[in-house]
């Protein structure tokens, strides 16, 4: 049976990245591995709009396509068997003529859409901040870029 990481092996696993201990002190390469593709997971572009829109209902490969605004079909079909390899996403087949196959979001997906649910309410409630922050920034980055008279006044 696989472990799974406890909160001190997900920081063991950050410190072994950032090179803050030792090896004696570091969690298993298995356990440090399974945490970076698990945030992999969660952080590339449509893992979540697959897991948000399963979260709702079961739905055919067609219908998760029409949903998601730009991806393409073989990176639906790479990301489905990702979420099914990581236990997030069960496939089902039916034989039908033609065969049918659809989707399912499984009790761990749910777990990960509830906790995922927190970060998209903090993003939601902060999106104002975050906007302040940028805009902040490409001023300052601006101002620090813009020639002064002395550049602007030429050869001498």
């Amino acid at each position: 049976m696989a472990r799974t990481a406890s909160p001190k092996s997900v920081r063991q696993c950050i410190e072994r990245v950032t090179e803050r201990s030792g090896p004696a002190e570091a969690a298993s390469a298995q356990q440090c591995r399974i945490v970076r593709e698990t945030f992999d997971r969660v952080g590339d572009k449509w893992s979540v709009l697959i897991l948000l829109l399963l979260g709702e209902r079961e739905m055919r490969f067609g219908q998760l396509k029409q949903r998601i605004e730009g991806v393409s079909q073989k990176m639906l079909s790479q990301t489905l068997r990702s979420l099914e390899r990581d236990g997030l996403v069960t496939r089902h087949v039916r034989a039908t003529s033609p065969v049918t196959v659809s989707y399912r979001i499984t009790s761990l997906g749910q777990e990960l859409l509830s906790a995922l649910q927190m970060l998209m309410d903090w993003a939601e409630t902060r999106l104002h901040k975050v906007a302040e922050a940028q805009r902040n920034y490409d001023r300052s980055v601006a101002s620090a870029h813009a020639p002064s008279p002395h550049d602007m006044a030429g050869p001498a």
